[in-house]
């Protein structure tokens, strides 16, 4: 009797001994854990202003709902860094276009919270840059076949989002909106709006993703412009660019694009990363249309290259504006078509036409044509 209550004294004790050791090592363990790491709230900004239009943070549901974006996309380091390098990769090429189509600025945010700037495509269909389904960029002119997807071409996508958009404002008035609009289409929005007897974004109710819509792009472009306030040390060197990039003038068929752009001092994975709307490895161009491929400047071979190499700002500065008359089309027409019906050379009608990089020219659209070239 006597031994078995010295064996059980001597088990508790030992269990005593190593439970005072564990417990003290994992509050030593703890106390460092919170000395060097900490999670902190977010102060909340005193204004939200998208596109002009004032978010109403005074509402404690409203308060909430951005709060909530803006701790998402501050905690979600990775994603939020890689928005800050590519938005100054290609933020300086959708700018300008939302610029001369009247469109706020803001709206470069909701291509980053479409897609994080990247040629992704959704499980519905939406794709390139701005999410843009197959019916509705049809609808916006873009050219959609096997070959040619111009929702994965930046500038003729961003112009066919601000046609969208421009739509969607004068439907609602509203540039809140139309950007909610542009996530659940016009005609579900405006069924809610009749629905529900209100006439502003933030007094619908909405499914989870519409709803959650404007206030992660607002978030979105609260952080990137203060980047530091919420903790991100970017430095300039971090920051993706885009290389300065010419414009090759395509108006034939191409048999393979690996010896296309081998032509061009680039090899396929450059031609195809500068040109994701090329979507196959050739280019039949049935319809025989003119495009325009873009390389890097210091990307292409000398004057015996087979493939012009076209200089727009070089050119034009060499025809004299004085030099050339004005025409204005009575109908719609491909710009090669224009360039034969009226004589002159389709690269020369280019150069003069720089701006004019799509496939058609509308009727009623007023075009550049050389009189006489001086050299």
């Amino acid at each position: 009797m006597k031994k078995t209550t010295l064996l059980l004294l001597i088990v508790v004790s030992v269990t005593l001994i190593f439970s005072v050791f564990k417990g003290t090592e994992d509050e030593s363990h703890q106390l460092k854990f919170n000395e060097n790491y900490a999670i902190f709230s977010l102060n909340q900004p005193e204004q939200i202003i998208f596109a002009g239009e004032k978010m109403p943070l005074e509402q404690q549901d409203i308060k909430e709902r951005f709060d909530r974006e803006l701790l998402v996309n501050t905690y979600w380091q990775s994603q939020t860094i890689l928005f800050l390098k590519k938005a100054y990769k290609y933020f300086p090429v959708i700018e300008p276009i939302l610029r001369n189509e009247g469109i706020p600025a803001d709206f470069k945010y909701l291509a980053l919270a479409e897609s994080g700037l990247a040629n992704i495509v959704s499980p519905s269909g939406a794709t390139g840059f701005w999410q843009i389904m197959k019916a509705t960029g049809k609808e916006q002119g873009l050219l959609i076949n096997k070959e040619v997807d111009e929702r994965y071409h930046l500038e003729k996508s961003t112009k066919a989002a601000c046609n969208y958009l421009n739509e969607a404002y004068l439907k609602f008035g509203s540039w809140t909106l139309a950007a909610a609009s542009y996530n659940m289409g016009m005609t579900g929005l405006e069924k809610q709006l009749k629905r529900q007897n209100v006439f502003n974004y933030y007094d619908l109710l909405l499914n989870s993703e519409t709803a959650r819509y404007v206030f992660r792009i607002s978030a979105i472009k609260e952080i990137l412009n203060h980047p530091k306030t919420y903790g991100f040390q970017i430095r300039e060197k971090d920051l993706y660019s885009l290389p300065p990039l010419r414009q090759v003038l395509l108006d034939t068929s191409v048999t393979n694009f690996a010896d296309y752009a081998a032509e061009l001092s680039i090899n396929y994975k450059i031609l195809k990363e500068y040109n994701p709307w090329l979507r196959q490895s050739e280019l039949n161009n049935e319809n025989d249309l003119a495009y325009f491929i873009s390389i890097p400047q210091n990307g292409y071979y000398t004057s015996e290259n087979k493939t012009e190499i076209v200089d727009p700002e070089k050119n034009r500065k060499a025809i004299p504006s004085n030099d050339t008359l004005r025409i204005k089309l009575n109908k719609t027409s491909l710009l090669k078509n224009v360039a034969k019906e009226n004589g002159i050379g389709l690269e020369e009608l280019i150069l003069q036409n720089i701006d004019v990089l799509d496939l058609k020219v509308k009727k009623g659209q007023e075009l550049k044509l050389i009189k006489e070239r001086k050299l």
